[in-house]
């Protein structure tokens, strides 16, 4: 008899998940109560359909464990398509039903209710209920895996019924839906015994089938899926040193279809037959960091805002081939909370050099614009604008570590870096680049109080316009997703695919 109908005959045994007490008794024995459930016996069934080869710009994964190993390589391969979560998000960053088809949020904004789908099976045929939620929820608290801190206002976790999971938060977290479309929301088999390092066990649309680590990662239709079933009996993902590799991968037919990273050119793929380069948005943006510690001209606000002016970042966005619109503000279009705030700061040369002529030759002295390698003919079309200027900076090019410890240290004037994450948006209320402002941080306290999605999105427009107009930094463009294929690949995604890379679709025509 399968846990399933095992289950259906049972009495419903609830779980209550006390997050606090939990933590403090762990260590005391604290035992979870489970069902029984069959052994994992995982079976896969490849079905006819076409196989695809995916290369990534990226480095290898030597573990599969994505509850413990960080790093975006993971997120890409395994979220979505081997492991699902409690919320779904789709390319457009939008929050949708995945295993809970649907859920409710109290007025207070401390109780959230979600009802699960019916009848989802692991990719071992175990069913999937609300006792792997609480339970999931329960092992990411407790080992602190990858994404436990978004989980930190859990108060208790509840399942009254097999559909039903119920938390209660200590205090309003609005961004709690989005935690639970990442690491932090996915839902673990309770009865698995697993070797997470080396395999896996979701309830996606795909089942690992091999991994050599440092390598690839193949991938196979999960025959147990409790939803359509994938296009492509196979996937097989490859990882690549560069876009070069990359691309010369694609060109001998080794690939089908290439992932490039957002700060990859894809002149080269564009110039190559039978190629179609797609671009879409992505989260990530590229910023003119300015150092606003007490030792640097860019602690006063005149300075930040002289370079505002001088820079023009819309023809900045028209010539980097990465680019995909120029940015006003510390949020992207992607993002909750954006707002276009480009009148704030309107490219006007006059009036740049007007706010920098305050400041004395001597006083300026010699700023350096710290660029990492990517970055090294952007970091030149920077300076070229304000060549002209008593800035005049001088370029550093270096490699990512050195780039890593001068911006630790302070040891920088303007530097040249991506921002981009979940929690990347409170940034300039945190500290970034040395940038202080009490009103700052009494807008983006305000929005993480916020009871509900809506005002949480308008304290944030706030937050936002605060900071951009006080010129905390000089944001540039928010960087493409992109991807190229060979002609006869269909069904891919195109936005934020260097986060989420779904291949429920993908497969050849």
């Amino acid at each position: 008899m399968s846990r399933h109908a095992q289950r259906s005959n049972a009495p419903v045994k609830s779980l209550v998940f006390v997050v606090v007490a939990f933590i403090l008794i762990a260590s005391a024995g604290f035992t979870l109560i489970r069902w029984n459930r069959n052994s994992d016996n995982m079976t896969i069934a490849l079905h006819s359909g076409s196989e695809v080869t995916v290369g990534l710009d990226s480095t290898a994964p030597k573990s599969l464990d994505i509850r413990t190993t960080p790093g975006k390589e993971l997120d890409q391969t395994l979220l979505g398509n081997v492991y699902e979560t409690l919320i779904g998000r789709d390319e457009n960053n939008r929050l949708v039903p995945s295993i809970a088809k649907s859920w409710k949020v109290s007025k207070d904004g401390l109780d959230y209710t979600f009802t699960l789908n019916n009848d989802m099976r692991f990719a071992n045929g175990n069913a999937l209920d609300s006792t792997d939620v609480v339970y999931s929820l329960q092992q990411i608290i407790q080992n602190n895996f990858v994404g436990a801190q978004d989980l930190s206002d859990l108060k208790t976790v509840k399942n009254p019924d097999t559909s039903t999971v119920q938390i209660t938060l200590n205090n309003p977290n609005p961004r709690l839906l989005r935690a639970l479309s990442s690491r932090a929301g996915i839902v673990y088999d309770a009865n698995s015994n697993t070797n997470y390092a080396k395999q896996t066990c979701g309830s996606g649309p795909f089942t690992v089938r091999s991994f050599d680590p440092g390598s690839s990662i193949v991938l196979a239709r999960n025959s147990m899926y409790w939803k359509d079933q994938a296009a492509s009996s196979q996937i097989t993902i490859r990882h690549y040193s560069d876009a070069d590799a990359l691309h010369a991968a694609l060109n001998s037919r080794e690939i089908q279809l290439a992932v490039l990273r957002p700060s990859d050119s894809p002149q080269p793929f564009k110039e190559s037959k039978n190629v179609t380069v797609a671009k879409g948005l992505t989260t990530s943006k590229v910023v003119l960091a300015l150092n606003n510690n007490a030792d640097s001209i860019f602690s006063d606000s005149h300075a930040r805002k002289a370079v505002r002016y001088i820079i023009d970042n819309k023809k900045i966005a028209q010539n980097q081939p990465n680019a995909a619109s120029a940015l006003s503000g510390p949020i992207s279009p992607l993002e909750p909370g954006y707002d276009d705030l480009s009148e704030l700061f309107p490219h006007n040369l006059t009036e740049g050099q007007n706010d920098i002529s305050y400041f004395s030759p001597s006083y300026i002295g010699t700023i350096t614009l710290l660029v990492p390698n990517e970055y090294a003919s952007l970091g030149q079309q920077v300076a070229d604008q304000l060549k002209n200027t008593r800035l005049n900076p001088v370029v550093q090019v270096v490699d990512d570590q050195m780039f890593a410890q001068r911006i630790a240290a302070g040891d920088y004037k303007m530097a040249i870096t991506s921002m981009g994450g979940f929690n990347d948006t409170g940034a300039f209320a945190n500290g970034a680049f040395g940038y202080q402002n009490g009103q700052a941080q009494q807008d983006y306290r305000k929005a993480l109080a916020s009871t509900n999605d809506v005002d949480y999105q308008t304290n944030l427009r706030a937050y936002s316009k605060t900071v951009s107009a006080d010129a905390a930094s000089a944001w540039l463009y928010t960087e493409s997703s992109m991807v190229a294929t060979k002609d006869n690949v269909t069904g891919y995604p195109e936005n934020m695919t260097d986060e989420l890379l779904p291949l429920h679709n993908i497969r050849l025509k």
